[in-house]
């Protein structure tokens, strides 16, 4: 773990499995959800999805990633990267469509990692074999990036998510036949979740073995179901205070092997009605770490409750 933070950064992450600083190259799809189709999608999906900050999703993958390469490069000196298929869900698509536009990042130079983000009831054999197959063709690393959002199935309900802890749970245990990393998503403030679930969040992360997680703070999207549920006053949102506490919580029972990619979310003011009262993503994130100081709260402090821990106390 990182000796200046009381978590495990997921650029750490990166430098140990690399041997240098690794940037993520968003890249948009055309392509939907499966929870759009079937309905209204999640509560909080706006309709642009969560590529803010990506290119047009018909420009073709390989165009996509120079462009935004040579920028990074020409910023930070970077010599490595990650092509990051974020928007919606890019395991939706045909399967050759998949392949295709997988191929395409690939043979981009400098690609180490492709990450795919998508959703645990869109996880089949065929697709993870696709990947596989880039793994051993062109030695580049991969990982899944499954929403969750909770562990709360009244929750999830509640969400309109269309899936349940189940579906997550076969999800893992799918890619973990693959020599694949893990990412999660998790909202440790959705409307009827509490300090209990933001626990239970890390308790089930950590016994299933995730690799890496993305803890987000609610952001309210414009044109929205939730935005709807918001401005009509029908839902309540937890205090900023509340969210640090839950957040620290949650780090203290995750597991010190998983790496922290993310703490707050981040959405264009413009496209909200509502994100992380009104502060600055790097404001909280300094008055997490202050709270962590204060309370000498660190990640896997909690973590002693797994592998028979009732037993653990007959052998001493």
């Amino acid at each position: 773990m990182n000796q200046q933070l009381p978590y495990y950064p997921y650029s750490d992450y990166l430098k140990n499995k690399y041997g240098e600083k690794v940037y993520k190259l968003p890249v948009n799809l055309p392509v939907s959800c499966p929870n759009r189709r079937n309905g209204h999608g999640c509560s909080f999906c706006a309709e642009s999805g969560t590529g803010f900050e990506a290119m047009d999703c018909h420009i073709p993958v390989h165009k996509q990633l120079e462009k935004t390469k040579e920028y990074i490069e020409n910023r930070y000196h970077a010599h490595k990267f990650i092509a990051y298929f974020q928007n919606y869900t890019n395991t939706f698509l045909p399967l050759d469509d998949f392949a295709f536009y997988m191929n395409e990042a690939v043979k981009v130079p400098d690609i180490i990692e492709i990450a795919v983000s998508t959703r645990p009831d869109c996880i089949t054999e065929s697709y993870l074999d696709v990947l596989q197959s880039l793994k051993e063709s062109y030695q580049v690393g991969i990982t899944i990036e499954l929403g969750l959002q909770t562990t709360n199935c009244h929750t999830l309900q509640s969400i309109n998510r269309g899936h349940t802890l189940a579906e997550f749970i076969d999800a893992v245990l799918k890619i973990h036949r693959y020599d694949f990393d893990l990412c999660t998503h998790v909202i440790l403030n959705l409307p009827g979740d509490d300090m209990l679930d933001a626990i239970e969040n890390a308790k089930i992360l950590s016994a299933l073995h995730i690799q890496i997680v993305k803890a987000h703070s609610l952001y309210i999207a414009k044109n929205t179901q939730l935005c709807n549920a918001y401005e009509n006053g029908t839902i309540a949102l937890c205090s900023k205070e509340d969210y640090i506490k839950r957040l620290a919580a949650f780090l203290e029972y995750l597991s010190p092997d998983i790496a922290v990619e993310r703490l707050f979310s981040r959405i264009p003011e413009k496209d909200a009605v509502f994100c992380n009262w009104g502060c600055s993503w790097w404001k909280l994130r300094d008055e997490l770490l202050t709270y962590m100081e204060q309370t000498n709260s660190y990640q896997g402090k909690e973590y002693h409750y797994l592998n028979g821990a009732a037993l653990k106390e007959l052998e001493t």
